[in-house]
């Protein structure tokens, strides 16, 4: 089997599963609890959150464990109009959001929030000075994603923060979920954003698990009531295993970083070679220094995406249309679309997505059914 479908969810690291399965054996406890037990899970957990810390270069107290991206996100976004909606009603975003995103900007909107969604260029990027113009006197939260999910177009972070260096009481949140291990840091952890967002089962820890910076002194609101635990900000007891697990995982991910950045890199630059040398590929993730090293999104034009994943999972090898979120409801994608890109190709979209421990060799037989799927193509629809 040959797995391209990072960018969906990651295989669980066998490490990472030993000290799932460790924990969840030994230290049953409820870190709430005050006997020795509840005090070893306690002090387990505290761990977990100082090491996630360190390896961002944050502190311990900065750091909220959460259920995965999609809540982190909905969190920052409700979390924020509930803390500051007595100063401003009016949210800023991209077009091009993750549906964490966009769906939970349209329930706010329902809720009498107005929200402004930035376009994209051709590459898939927003514009700074479009940010600029959009900002009011009542704006309290700007959300922008570091890697686009379907195409892997990084966003301009550090202009977008030195915009919002002028307004200090502007929240300023990053969902980092496809960013993370991929050579960004210093990108996504700029000191003037304030909400970063991450999930677990994107970098080869358990699903259902993930995290959040909020940066000291940020004030949020609490979406879980009930016990207090995360310092009265998400309540519910903690899951430690997955914790625990995750905390390894984001170790492993971030060791020899560079080297596997690069290694990405190279597959993808071998793939992109190769495909873009037939007439009917159009490829929409470029070879540049503001795409992700690990998204590559094409098309076979005349081929619906689905069509195309089906095939190529004929010979064991998994991919995906754009968002795994949406491919199952044949939706076009809404970044393509965003992009101005015609339906009858954004309906071809499929999304190949890299990570460490892809190789050249796996590149290279995915190249051979490329070319026997391209031939079978073209022969249907000449």
């Amino acid at each position: 089997m040959i797995y391209l479908d990072n960018s969906a969810t990651t295989k669980v690291a066998p490490e990472v599963l030993e000290t799932y399965m460790k924990v969840s054996q030994k230290i049953w406890g409820n870190p709430s609890s005050l006997h020795a037990l509840g005090e070893t899970a306690y002090s387990l957990l505290e761990q977990a959150r100082k090491q996630i810390a360190g390896l961002l270069g944050v502190e311990s107290e900065e750091i909220f464990f959460t259920s995965g991206g999609t809540e982190g996100d909905n969190w920052v976004l409700k979390g924020t109009a509930i803390e500051k909606m007595g100063y401003g009603k009016h949210l800023i975003t991209s077009s091009i959001e993750h549906p964490a995103v966009l769906n939970a900007m349209a329930q706010l909107e329902k809720l009498g929030f107005e929200v402004t969604y930035l376009p994209v260029d051709e590459h898939g990027h927003v514009s700074v000075d479009d940010l600029k113009n959009a900002i009011r006197p009542d704006t309290i939260l700007v959300s922008i994603m570091a890697v686009n999910n379907e195409i892997g177009a990084i966003q301009p972070l550090n202009k977008i923060a030195d915009v919002l260096r002028a307004y200090p009481k502007i929240h300023f949140h990053v969902d980092a979920v496809q960013g993370i291990g991929k050579g960004l840091q210093s990108l996504i952890m700029n000191d003037r954003v304030d909400f970063v967002t991450f999930s677990g089962h994107k970098f080869h820890a358990p699903r259902g698990i993930g995290f959040m910076f909020k940066r000291h002194g940020r004030k949020i609101a609490p979406l879980m009531s009930g016990g207090g635990q995360e310092k009265n900000l998400r309540s519910g007891t903690e899951n430690l295993p997955a914790i625990v697990a995750m905390a390894k995982a984001l170790r492993l991910l971030l060791e020899s970083e560079n080297k596997k950045v690069q290694n990405q890199l190279k597959i993808k630059q071998f793939i992109y070679d190769h495909i873009s040398q037939f007439p009917k590929v159009t490829i929409f993730s470029e070879m540049t220094a503001e795409f992700a090293p690990h998204i590559l999104c094409f098309t076979i034009n005349g081929v619906r995406g689905e069509t195309i994943v089906h095939a190529f999972e004929g010979h064991d090898i998994y991919l995906s249309t754009t968002s795994a979120c949406s491919s199952k409801k044949h939706e076009i994608s809404g970044t393509l679309s965003s992009m101005a890109i015609p339906a009858k190709i954004a309906t071809s979209a499929i999304r190949v997505s890299l990570d460490e421990n892809n190789t050249l060799a796996e590149a290279e037989e995915f190249i051979k059914v490329f070319d026997n799927l391209y031939s079978r193509f073209e022969k249907i629809n000449s």
